[in-house]
Protein backbone atom coordinates (compact mmCIF):
# COMPACT_ATOMS: atom_id res chain seq x y z
CA UNK A 1 0.00 0.00 0.00
CA UNK A 2 1.82 3.32 -1.42
CA UNK A 3 -0.87 5.89 -1.19
CA UNK A 4 -2.50 7.62 1.31
CA UNK A 5 -5.67 8.37 1.80
CA UNK A 6 -7.93 11.70 2.49
CA UNK A 7 -9.56 12.13 6.06
CA UNK A 8 -11.48 14.95 7.33
CA UNK A 9 -11.47 15.37 11.28
CA UNK A 10 -14.97 16.84 12.71
CA UNK A 11 -14.70 18.05 16.21
CA UNK A 12 -17.87 18.05 18.95
CA UNK A 13 -17.66 20.75 21.02
CA UNK A 14 -17.89 18.62 24.09
CA UNK A 15 -17.23 14.54 23.83
CA UNK A 16 -17.22 13.16 19.92
CA UNK A 17 -14.34 13.37 17.23
CA UNK A 18 -15.20 12.08 13.79
CA UNK A 19 -12.74 10.85 11.61
CA UNK A 20 -14.19 11.52 7.58
CA UNK A 21 -12.61 9.14 4.53
CA UNK A 22 -14.66 11.41 2.43
CA UNK A 23 -13.23 9.87 -0.74
CA UNK A 24 -14.71 6.87 0.40
CA UNK A 25 -18.48 6.98 0.87
CA UNK A 26 -19.05 5.61 4.64
CA UNK A 27 -16.02 4.99 5.94
CA UNK A 28 -16.43 7.40 8.56
CA UNK A 29 -15.78 6.71 12.31
CA UNK A 30 -15.92 8.39 15.35
CA UNK A 31 -14.62 8.15 18.93
CA UNK A 32 -14.07 10.27 21.99
CA UNK A 33 -10.59 11.75 20.79
CA UNK A 34 -8.75 12.42 16.95
CA UNK A 35 -6.30 9.99 18.13
CA UNK A 36 -8.69 7.36 19.23
CA UNK A 37 -11.31 7.76 16.27
CA UNK A 38 -8.34 7.29 13.18
CA UNK A 39 -7.57 4.15 14.63
CA UNK A 40 -11.18 2.94 14.84
CA UNK A 41 -11.15 4.26 11.24
CA UNK A 42 -8.05 1.82 10.78
CA UNK A 43 -9.57 -0.88 12.46
CA UNK A 44 -12.67 -0.78 10.28
CA UNK A 45 -10.29 -1.04 7.21
CA UNK A 46 -11.40 -5.29 6.58
CA UNK A 47 -15.11 -4.17 6.76
CA UNK A 48 -14.81 -1.73 4.27
CA UNK A 49 -12.71 -3.43 2.07
CA UNK A 50 -15.66 -5.78 1.47
CA UNK A 51 -17.94 -2.42 0.38
CA UNK A 52 -14.95 -1.30 -1.72
CA UNK A 53 -14.87 -4.68 -3.28
CA UNK A 54 -18.56 -4.48 -3.90
CA UNK A 55 -18.66 -0.93 -5.91
CA UNK A 56 -15.30 -3.05 -8.07
CA UNK A 57 -12.89 -0.96 -6.71
CA UNK A 58 -10.56 -3.33 -4.67
CA UNK A 59 -7.58 -2.93 -6.41
CA UNK A 60 -7.81 1.09 -5.64
CA UNK A 61 -8.47 0.45 -2.24
CA UNK A 62 -6.01 -2.06 -1.30
CA UNK A 63 -3.10 0.18 -2.39
CA UNK A 64 -4.41 3.08 -0.14
CA UNK A 65 -1.42 3.32 2.72
CA UNK A 66 -1.76 5.35 5.62
CA UNK A 67 -4.84 8.10 6.36
CA UNK A 68 -3.38 12.23 6.05
CA UNK A 69 -5.65 14.68 7.81
CA UNK A 70 -6.14 17.08 5.34
CA UNK A 71 -8.54 19.38 7.23
CA UNK A 72 -10.58 19.89 10.69
CA UNK A 73 -13.68 21.25 11.32
CA UNK A 74 -15.87 22.14 14.27
CA UNK A 75 -18.81 20.07 14.36
CA UNK A 76 -22.71 20.44 15.28
CA UNK A 77 -25.08 18.43 17.54
CA UNK A 78 -25.12 15.55 15.82
CA UNK A 79 -20.72 15.28 16.20
CA UNK A 80 -21.09 15.08 19.45
CA UNK A 81 -24.41 12.85 20.34
CA UNK A 82 -24.63 10.92 17.59
CA UNK A 83 -20.94 10.20 16.31
CA UNK A 84 -22.37 11.01 12.98
CA UNK A 85 -20.49 13.73 10.79
CA UNK A 86 -22.86 17.16 9.69
CA UNK A 87 -20.55 18.63 7.78
CA UNK A 88 -18.67 18.44 4.15
CA UNK A 89 -15.26 18.20 3.59
CA UNK A 90 -13.48 20.97 1.48
CA UNK A 91 -13.45 18.90 -1.33
CA UNK A 92 -16.94 17.75 -0.95
CA UNK A 93 -17.66 21.52 -1.86
CA UNK A 94 -16.76 21.18 -5.50
CA UNK A 95 -18.52 19.52 -8.72
CA UNK A 96 -18.06 15.88 -9.38
CA UNK A 97 -16.53 14.96 -13.00
CA UNK A 98 -19.00 12.42 -14.11
CA UNK A 99 -16.05 9.43 -13.78
CA UNK A 100 -16.21 10.87 -10.37
CA UNK A 101 -19.53 10.53 -9.34
CA UNK A 102 -20.31 7.31 -10.98
CA UNK A 103 -17.38 5.84 -8.77
CA UNK A 104 -19.40 7.64 -5.31
CA UNK A 105 -22.67 6.18 -6.65
CA UNK A 106 -21.12 2.75 -7.14
CA UNK A 107 -19.91 2.83 -3.51
CA UNK A 108 -23.48 3.92 -2.75
CA UNK A 109 -24.69 0.95 -4.02
CA UNK A 110 -22.65 -1.37 -2.49
CA UNK A 111 -23.48 -0.19 0.57
CA UNK A 112 -27.19 -0.93 0.07
CA UNK A 113 -25.91 -4.28 -1.13
CA UNK A 114 -23.79 -4.63 2.02
CA UNK A 115 -26.57 -3.94 4.18
CA UNK A 116 -28.97 -5.91 2.45
CA UNK A 117 -26.85 -8.97 2.37
CA UNK A 118 -26.42 -7.97 6.21
CA UNK A 119 -30.01 -7.89 7.37
CA UNK A 120 -30.69 -11.21 4.73
CA UNK A 121 -28.67 -13.38 7.31
CA UNK A 122 -28.63 -12.16 10.51
CA UNK A 123 -30.91 -13.45 13.55
CA UNK A 124 -34.07 -11.30 13.71
CA UNK A 125 -33.48 -10.78 17.41
CA UNK A 126 -30.23 -8.92 17.87
CA UNK A 127 -27.97 -8.52 21.51
CA UNK A 128 -29.27 -5.84 23.81
CA UNK A 129 -26.98 -2.95 24.64
CA UNK A 130 -25.42 -3.11 27.91
CA UNK A 131 -28.77 -1.66 28.96
CA UNK A 132 -31.12 -3.54 27.18
CA UNK A 133 -31.52 -1.81 24.15
CA UNK A 134 -31.16 -1.17 20.29
CA UNK A 135 -33.37 -2.05 17.91
CA UNK A 136 -34.29 -5.30 16.55
CA UNK A 137 -33.32 -6.39 12.62
CA UNK A 138 -36.43 -5.81 11.20
CA UNK A 139 -36.80 -1.86 13.12
CA UNK A 140 -33.10 -1.49 12.04
CA UNK A 141 -34.00 -1.95 8.46
CA UNK A 142 -37.22 -0.36 8.43
CA UNK A 143 -35.24 2.96 9.92
CA UNK A 144 -32.51 2.69 7.65
CA UNK A 145 -34.09 2.68 4.69
CA UNK A 146 -36.86 5.39 5.93
CA UNK A 147 -34.74 7.61 6.67
CA UNK A 148 -33.08 7.47 3.46
CA UNK A 149 -36.57 7.92 1.39
CA UNK A 150 -38.24 10.83 4.37
CA UNK A 151 -34.82 12.43 4.53
CA UNK A 152 -31.84 12.41 2.36
CA UNK A 153 -33.71 11.77 -1.28
CA UNK A 154 -35.89 14.35 -0.82
CA UNK A 155 -32.65 16.61 -1.18
CA UNK A 156 -31.78 15.53 -4.60
CA UNK A 157 -35.52 15.72 -5.86
CA UNK A 158 -36.49 11.99 -5.10
CA UNK A 159 -39.83 11.68 -3.58
CA UNK A 160 -41.57 8.73 -3.44
CA UNK A 161 -43.77 7.41 -0.08
CA UNK A 162 -42.62 5.96 2.85
CA UNK A 163 -44.29 2.35 2.71
CA UNK A 164 -41.22 1.79 -0.81
CA UNK A 165 -39.49 0.32 1.71
CA UNK A 166 -41.69 -2.14 2.08
CA UNK A 167 -41.65 -3.59 -1.32
CA UNK A 168 -38.67 -4.67 -2.77
CA UNK A 169 -39.26 -3.93 -6.44
CA UNK A 170 -40.05 -0.88 -4.97
CA UNK A 171 -37.38 -0.30 -3.29
CA UNK A 172 -35.46 -1.34 -5.87
CA UNK A 173 -36.88 0.91 -8.49
CA UNK A 174 -36.41 3.84 -5.76
CA UNK A 175 -32.87 3.51 -5.49
CA UNK A 176 -31.98 3.26 -8.81
CA UNK A 177 -34.45 7.32 -9.20
CA UNK A 178 -32.12 8.35 -6.74
CA UNK A 179 -29.06 7.42 -8.22
CA UNK A 180 -30.47 9.48 -11.33
CA UNK A 181 -31.40 12.50 -8.94
CA UNK A 182 -27.82 12.61 -7.53
CA UNK A 183 -26.27 12.69 -11.04
CA UNK A 184 -28.53 15.53 -12.42
CA UNK A 185 -27.94 17.58 -8.97
CA UNK A 186 -24.73 17.06 -9.81
CA UNK A 187 -24.72 17.90 -13.46
CA UNK A 188 -25.92 21.58 -12.32
CA UNK A 189 -23.71 22.16 -9.31
CA UNK A 190 -22.55 20.81 -6.26
CA UNK A 191 -24.91 21.35 -3.97
CA UNK A 192 -28.05 19.33 -3.06
CA UNK A 193 -30.72 21.30 -1.14
CA UNK A 194 -29.79 24.29 0.91
CA UNK A 195 -27.17 23.39 3.64
CA UNK A 196 -26.01 20.22 2.03
CA UNK A 197 -23.71 18.83 -1.34
CA UNK A 198 -23.94 16.31 -3.28
CA UNK A 199 -20.75 14.48 -2.18
CA UNK A 200 -21.79 15.25 1.57
CA UNK A 201 -24.94 13.64 0.54
CA UNK A 202 -23.98 10.24 -0.82
CA UNK A 203 -20.94 10.32 1.97
CA UNK A 204 -23.88 10.87 4.69
CA UNK A 205 -26.17 7.81 3.06
CA UNK A 206 -23.59 5.47 2.25
CA UNK A 207 -22.50 6.05 6.35
CA UNK A 208 -25.89 5.76 7.59
CA UNK A 209 -26.62 2.10 5.65
CA UNK A 210 -22.95 1.01 6.56
CA UNK A 211 -23.28 1.94 10.10
CA UNK A 212 -26.31 0.09 10.78
CA UNK A 213 -25.04 -2.97 8.77
CA UNK A 214 -22.22 -3.37 10.81
CA UNK A 215 -24.20 -2.82 13.84
CA UNK A 216 -26.58 -5.91 12.95
CA UNK A 217 -23.25 -8.17 12.40
CA UNK A 218 -21.84 -7.31 15.78
CA UNK A 219 -24.97 -8.02 17.25
CA UNK A 220 -26.14 -10.90 15.55
CA UNK A 221 -26.99 -13.97 17.73
CA UNK A 222 -27.19 -16.54 14.36
CA UNK A 223 -23.75 -18.05 15.94
CA UNK A 224 -24.16 -17.14 19.48
CA UNK A 225 -23.13 -14.05 21.04
CA UNK A 226 -20.62 -11.96 19.29
CA UNK A 227 -17.82 -9.66 20.68
CA UNK A 228 -18.37 -5.99 19.04
CA UNK A 229 -15.16 -4.41 17.50
CA UNK A 230 -12.20 -4.09 19.55
CA UNK A 231 -12.57 -0.63 18.53
CA UNK A 232 -16.21 0.40 18.57
CA UNK A 233 -17.56 3.92 16.85
CA UNK A 234 -19.27 4.74 20.29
Amino acid sequence: MNDSFRVMVERGKKKRVVACAFDWSGWDRSARTEEDALRVLAAYRPRYAKVAALAGLSDEFDATGEPVVVERQEGNGMTDYYGVSGRSAGAEQEQMSETACERKIALLRASWAYFDDVASRVSDELRKGPRGGGRERDEIVRHANGAEIYEFSPKVGVRVPLDTRQDPEKLHDYRDSFCAGIRDFNARGPSAGKWWTVQFLVRRCAWHMLDHAWEMEDRDLSNGPRATSPLPSS
